[in-house]
Order: C-alpha cells, then structure tokens, then sequence
C-alpha cells in the first residue's frame, strides 16, 4: 500500500479517484505543527533551534496518518508546490519519524493541477524534499517569531494599548500611514480648464485651450477666476481652423496570465474583492481541478496550455486573433525555485466554472490567460492642433481610432488612475478644416491629494518595493484589520489613532526595522536561502545581533522618556501652525497651559500642563484645519435639579459620556449613537438607569430595562431580551416586556435542535422523484433527498444551486458509497438483542480490548483504567521536537 499525503480533503478525494486501489490519500488539512506562542519556542543561543509543537486539533488526523503509514510500503507526499507546501511535508515526514511510523521509502510529488493526467505523470517522477525551501521556510518563521515576541513586550510595556508588530506587518502599516500623511500636508492649489465644444460632420468633439495670448499653458497655468474668463472670452471670439493632423499608429500587447499579486489587483479592481477572499475562492477552484496553482510568481504557461489556448481563440475568433507565433512570458521573479507556472484554467475549453463568486474569479482567470495568446490590439492616435486668425489663441484635441482589437475583444485590464482623454473618439479632420464651435466652458479645479492605497494598489506598491511575498499579502492586510490599525471604507484603507501611534513609536525607535530598503534587502537574503546560495542560520545571526541590543536599550527607557521622545517627533502632526501664528500647544481650555502627549492606561491622548486645575484632554490625533475633531473639554449640559451637581458631556477611549460627579460617588453613563442632539433632559434619562418597569405578573421578580455593552435590553430572572432603539428602553411597557422575555425563553422562535429547517426545498430529483432540500450542517451547506447526503464543492455557491446540479451530486455521492455500508449498520444492531447482553457488551468493546489487553475481567475495570490516565501525561512528554 502507498500512503499519499496532500493538505486539503477535497483535494484528497480527487486526486484517489486518479490513483490506483494501491493508494491511500489522507489529507494533513494545512500544517500538523508550529511554534508555540510561547519565548524560548526560538533559541538564537543554540544556533536558532526552534522547538516544535503539534496543532491540538490535528491530533486525530495525526493519528490516522500515523497509524496506516506503519503498514504503508511507500509514503508520497504530494503537498502544494511551494515553499509552505514544501514545509508541510517536511512536518509530517518529521512527526513520523519521531513516532517511529516513517515508511523506508519517503518521497515527494508535486504537481500545478489536480488533473488525471497532471497528477499520473507526477506520481511517476518523484524527487527528495528540497531542503533549501525548507531551510527558508524555518528562516522566515524563525525571524518573524523573533519580531514578533521580543518587539511586541515593548510595545505592551512603553505603549500602551499597541497590539503587536510583525516583520512585514509594521512596514506595510507604515506605507498607509506615511500616505496618510501626505494627504493631510497636501494643499490644493486652484486651476481652471477653458474646453471649446467643437463638431466636425454631426460629429461632437471637445478641445482643449492649450496657448493664449501667445504662450503655451500647462495644466496650472490658469490660476485665477479673472484670467480664466479673459481666455473663455478669447476663445468664444476666435474662428479656429485645423493647423495640422498628427496621425500615430499604436499597438497594445496583452498582459501575461495572472500571478497571485496580479489575480488579486483584478480581483479587487473588477470583482470588489479582498485579498484574503480572492485566495480562498482561488483555493477552491484549484481544488476542484479547475485552476492550476494559486500562489504563484511565475507568468509563464505549459507549452501544451499555450497550444491549447490558441486553438481556443481560434475557435472563438477568426485566425486574425491568433498571433502569428505563440506568446512566452518570462518571469521576474528573483528564485527561480519558487516560480511556478501562471495561474490558469486546466482547461481552455471550459469557459464557465462553479457558481457565484468561484464562477466570477474563473471568469476573470478563463479571460485573462485566453487574452495573454491573443493577437495585438492596432489603433491610431490623433493629435489635432488649431489656432484663431491672429495664432496667439490655440486649441487641441486628442483621441483614437481602433483598428484592430485584437485581445481587447476580451479583455481589457482594470486600472487604479483614470482613463486619460486619448481614449475619447475623433471624426475625420483635415489640414484648414473649420470645424463648429457650439459653446465654450471655463471649468474651476483644484489639484488632488494622492489617492488612499485601496488593497490593490496597495498589494502592487508592496510587490514593487520587494517586501513580504504574494502569497503573504491577504494575512498581511486582515492582520491589520483585525488589529484595528485601519479601517477600510470605499475599498479605501484609512489610518486609525492606533496605527499612527505604533508607526510613529517605530519609526522613531526601530527606524531601520521599517525602513522600506532593509526589509526588502531581506527578503533578497531568504530568497537566497531558497536559492541554496545563503546558509539560513547565519542570515538570522546577522539579524539578530542589531536587533536584540536595540530591543533591549528601549525597553529600559522609562514610560515618561518614550512619550516625550513621541511628542517631539510627533509635533508637526499633534500640534499643526496656526493660522493665526498663535502657539499651537497653548491649552485652548485654560489659555495658560501646555498641550503634551501623554500616556494612559488605555493608550496615548494629548492633554493639559495644569492638570488636575484643567482637566482638558483630546484623544490622540490631529485637529482638523476647521476645528473639526477639537476635544474643547467637558461640556456642560446644565445642572441635576436634585442635587445641583453639574451634569458634563465627555469623551473617553470609548467614545463620548455623560457624568454626574466627582470621585467615588460620581456616575457615568455612554451616548448611544442613535440619539440625535444630547441635551440635559436626555443626558438626565440616560443617568437613571436602569429603569424598573415592574414585576412580572408569574414569578414576582422585577423587569428592568437598561443599555449595555451589545445595545438596549430587557432584565428578568437573570434572563435578557434584546431592545431595538434607545426610545425602547424608556417606552416599554409591561405587556411588551413580558411578550419580549418569553420570545427571548423560546429561543426567538427559532428550530430546536433536531427539528432544523432546509435553507431552501429545491423541488423534487427528476430521476427518483425524492424531494431534495438544502440544509446548513456542521461542516458547511449540503444537499438531501432524505437517504444521501451530499456536500457542496466550495466551487458551487449554495445561493446559485439548481435542482439538476443538487441532483448530480447525490447521484454521486451514492454511487461513492462502500458497499459494505449496509452491512456495517446490521452489525451494528446486533448488540441489542436482548438473548445476550453479555456478548453484546464484550463485542462493542473489542477494539478497545486489543489496544488495552490488561482488561480481562469487568472485575479489573477500575484498577485498568489508571494506564489510560497517564497517556495525556505520555503525549505532553512528546508533544515538541527540537530541530537544529
């Protein structure tokens, strides 16, 4: 028996379908180990040993790799064809060695599509584990460990509320920062455009004042209100004749297929979609032997793709389309190691694959790579310039002409800028034409700050700086999501408080750590490893012997020190000039003291030098220029009519608060955001809660009504119910609230378990006329007819499943089941005829009897439960593996 390992289930299931009877597929599903979050996981004393912990929850799928890899003549592993994939083999070879269970003959497969026939021929050139991409792989988990649990303590200690850094994470943080910047000290600068509608034929076109009184202008030159109408004046008045046609013929090749940082720019330029989902509907897609590999830096295709693609187009579109010789694309990538084919179907001839977004990203794919085979796209480009009687008044206009489209018939690549005005249409002009003006504009702009990075021109920026890898890039960007560091609205990454602060605190401790060259100068250095040309311990020695000691001097800096160096290096964005020339820092409370950057408890804020007598304070972050966002201090609403106390409006590390108070006595309560203007009467509503709305009519025990962490609710018992608006919480009655808490009790009305409605009853199958519903299980959506159950492929989106392909797929999954199934379930009755429960008894515990056969009498059962008690302890002894 061959025991073959891959990742992913389904690609299991697929790939033994291709194999012979001979073959074992069992999936790994993903990496069987990792470092434990833990110091000491890294050891840079003994030579950068690290210390092995296996995944809790692989422990089963662990077990039954081990258990038939000890009966197994031959153990292939045919993990993914990078170097992650590479390393996931190199874990399960090293677990089984380590459990004694490592078959003598070990070796490794890999192939680009899970295809019959890319798969066969694999099987039958095997090779060794490449140790160098392993070696990689352990020096870049090694180094972005060390990053990560030696800088993220100082964050924690010397800034408080930072979450962590990363090795790459920090420097991506630091280009959306760095852009924000740029905008914020951006100043627009206002132009005008004077555009001429002209029309030549019935034909419309627009042209351009490109000279006035004389001299040529370029986009800035008019800058005033004034002259821009002295011009429109001038244009209206002048009769323009065509001084000459400039006619360029131009050609347009196609772009290569999708790498994965090119697939993830279109996918978010075209489709809306993250990186992150872009790579997981991309996964399934390969999986289902739709694709070839995903994560890729190679743009090349398989001459066999290449001829089939070309016969596509061919049948697609006239002989004209297909170039007169194929297309080879080379790659830029640095390891020539890692640099896999391009990411494209497996095959030409399916134009259509999955449903929802799976059949959209295959679209995309299908288009790209049939578009990279097709023939150029000729065009002509018009330049028409014309100029008034006396020449000191001129005008231009541009565009194109299409003469071929060649691969543009197809596809057209998505782009972050704006179209420019050469893609507009012409008519036909001649030399002394005059064509008709029918009005003129003078237009007022102001120039642009440079756009936010969405996540595709963000990717692309990485890729060109040479930092982190694409395979790397969706982590990278959720990771700073999920750390709350941006924000992304409009598919636009925004800058929060949060990463300003811990790309400031780098930038001005750990500045060579996020420098842009370094971190790509290092990237090089792991490429080299790959590359076997760099040995990967002495590339984390040099690493390491900058960076401890760097660690080290700013973790014995005091709290106080590291906020004074962050106001200073933080002032021209905390502490603007004024328009007025005033003192940015002077207290706008007070109008004595000083604005500083202070530390809290829950992270930085800026406040007053006369504190506690001014107790101004402002969260972190830069006044607007308007005196939007300006904290001016507590606001008072007015004064409580019982006790006289002065009821303040604030705002706090969790938005804005009311307080009544001083002290221990004082009492606070949160803004809802669904209230519109706060004034005293509702700041006072607010301050009573909880409200009582009585006692319930069966128990006795009172009903109370109050807002907290997840919104307005209802108490009683200890039981809630959940309240819409704020409004709720003051205007419901009894009777409400008694109906809210039993339909809270019931479970909102939803199905008990066991009793689970179909997401959807798709109708009836069209051969065994069962009825087949969708349901939603455990792991993911399935398909029924009552007797199989089936489920769905991730290529098949549950919203677009039809009946036919809900059909095809139970059919499928009856036809897979073992014969014996049947079988299986008798035996399995047997233990319950009531002639002989002794037997039965010992029969349902056999298995167990041959793993433990110290348990011979039921008498004994007690005193042979305790060796079972040790096997946790057993596992715990075993559970890492040191490797050098």
């Amino acid at each position: 028996m061959q025991l073959v390992i891959v990742e992913s289930p389904a690609k299991a299931k697929t790939i033994e379908k291709y194999l012979g009877s001979d073959y074992r597929v069992l999936a790994s599903y993903g990496h069987v180990r990792d470092l434990p979050p833990k110091d000491g996981s890294v050891n840079p004393d003994e030579g950068f040993a690290m210390e092995w912990e296996n995944y809790a929850d692989k422990t089963k799928q662990l077990k039954a790799i081990t258990d038939l890899a000890k009966t197994a003549d031959r153990l292939i592993l045919a993990t993914d064809p990078d170097r992650e994939g590479e390393a996931i083999s190199w874990h399960v070879q090293e677990v089984l060695r380590n459990r004694k269970a490592l078959p003598k003959d070990v070796q490794r497969v890999t192939f680009n599509a899970i295809t019959k026939a890319t798969v066969t021929d694999a099987m039958k050139h095997p090779r060794e584990l490449d140790t160098d991409l392993i070696d990689a792989y352990r020096a870049r988990r090694a180094l972005d460990y060390l990053v990560g649990f030696t800088l993220s303590p100082v964050l924690w200690r010397k800034l408080p509320g930072a979450k962590s850094a990363g090795r790459v994470q920090s420097v991506a943080l630091r280009l959306i920062v760095s852009r924000e910047r740029e905008i914020e000290a951006f100043r627009a600068q206002e132009y005008w455009s004077v555009i001429a509608d002209m029309e030549q034929d019935g034909t419309p076109f627009q042209a351009r004042l490109v000279t006035f009184e004389g001299k040529k202008l370029d986009r800035l030159s008019i800058g005033e209100e004034g002259v821009a109408n002295r011009a429109k004046a001038a244009v209206e008045q002048g009769h323009f004749t065509v001084q000459s046609v400039e006619v360029k013929p131009a050609t347009r090749n196609p772009p290569p297929p999708f790498t994965t940082s090119t697939l993830q720019q279109e996918a978010s330029r075209k489709l809306g979609f993250s990186a992150d989902h872009t790579m997981r509907i991309a996964q399934g897609l390969y999986e289902d032997g739709a694709i070839t590999y995903m994560r890729t830096d190679g743009v090349q295709m398989d001459s066999s793709a290449i001829s089939a693609a070309r016969h596509a187009v061919a049948n697609r579109y006239d002989a004209s389309y297909v170039p007169d010789k194929p297309r080879v694309y080379q790659t830029k990538a640095k390891n020539a190691q890692e640099a896999h084919e391009a990411i494209r179907p497996t095959d030409f001839g399916k134009d259509k694959a999955g449903g929802g977004d799976h059949a959209r990203l295959y679209d995309l794919i299908w288009k790209r790579a049939l578009a990279s085979q097709m023939a150029s796209a000729r065009m002509e480009r018009t330049t028409v310039e014309m100029a008034d009687g006396t020449g000191h008044t001129g005008l231009r206009a541009t565009g194109q002409v299409m003469l071929f489209p060649g691969y543009l018939a197809l596809y057209e690549e998505g782009s972050d800028d704006t179209q420019d005005e050469d893609a507009k249409r012409l008519p036909r002009l001649r030399e002394g034409d005059a064509p008709a003006k029918k009005g003129v504009t003078a237009e007022q702009h102001f120039t642009q700050p440079p756009p936010r990075f969405s996540e595709a021109s963000l990717v692309k920026r990485l890729e060109e700086l040479g930092i982190g890898r694409p395979s790397t890039y969706a982590s990278i960007i959720k990771t700073l999501k999920d750390r709350e560091y941006v924000r992304v609205e409009k598919n636009r990454f925004f800058a929060e408080e949060s990463g300003r602060l811990v790309t400031a605190f780098l930038e001005r401790f750990f500045e060579k750590y996020v420098s842009y060259d370094f971190t790509s100068g290092l990237e090089d250095e792991l490429d080299e490893v790959s590359g076997g040309r760099a040995e990967w311990q002495a590339v984390l020695e040099a690493f390491w012997k900058d960076f401890k000691p760097r660690t080290t001097e700013v973790m014995e800096q005091k709290p106080s020190e590291v906020t004074a160096e962050l106001d200073k290096f933080l002032a021209p964005y905390l502490f603007p000039p004024m328009a007025d020339g005033s003192d940015p820092r002077l207290c706008p409370n007070c109008g004595q003291g000083q604005l500083a950057l202070r530390g809290g408890k829950f992270g930085a804020f800026v406040a007053c030098s006369n504190y506690p007598e001014c107790k101004y304070t402002r969260r972190f972050g830069q006044p607007g220029a308007d005196g939007e966002g300006v904290d001016t201090g507590p606001e008072t609403l007015g004064n409580d009519p019982e006790t006289g106390l002065p009821v303040e409006r604030k705002s706090g590390r969790f938005g804005p608060y009311i307080q009544i108070g001083e002290g221990e006595t004082r009492k606070m309560a949160s803004i809802p955001k669904d209230i519109g203007e706060l004034d005293l009467q509702w700041a006072l509503k607010l301050l009573s809660l909880p409200r009582t709305i009585g006692t319930h009519p069966e128990t006795g025990e009172p009903i109370t009504a109050a807002i907290g962490r997840y919104g307005p609710y209802l108490k009683h018992a200890g039981k809630y119910a959940r309240l819409t608006s704020t409004d709720d919480v003051f205007e419901t009655g009894m009777n409400a609230a008694v109906v809210k808490l039993a339909e809270a009790a019931a479970g909102g009305g939803r199905p008990q378990r066991g009793a689970q409605a179909p997401l959807k009853v798709l109708g009836l199958h069209p051969r065994s006329e069962a009825e087949i519903k969708l349901m939603e299980g455990r792991y993911g959506a399935y398909v029924t007819d009552g007797t199989t159950n089936a489920t769905l492929p991730k290529s098949i989106e549950k919203d677009a499943l039809t009946l036919e392909e809900a059909a095809q797929l139970i059919d499928a999954r009856a036809a897979a089941a073992p014969p014996t199934k049947g079988k299986k379930k008798a035996a399995a009755k047997k233990p319950a005829a009531k002639k002989a429960p002794a037997k039965a008894k010992s029969a349902a515990t056999a298995d167990a009897a041959a793993e433990a056969p110290a348990k011979k009498a039921p008498a004994k059962k007690p005193a042979a439960k305790k060796p079972a008690a040790k096997k946790p302890a057993a596992k715990k002894a075993t559970a890492y593996t040191k490797t050098l």
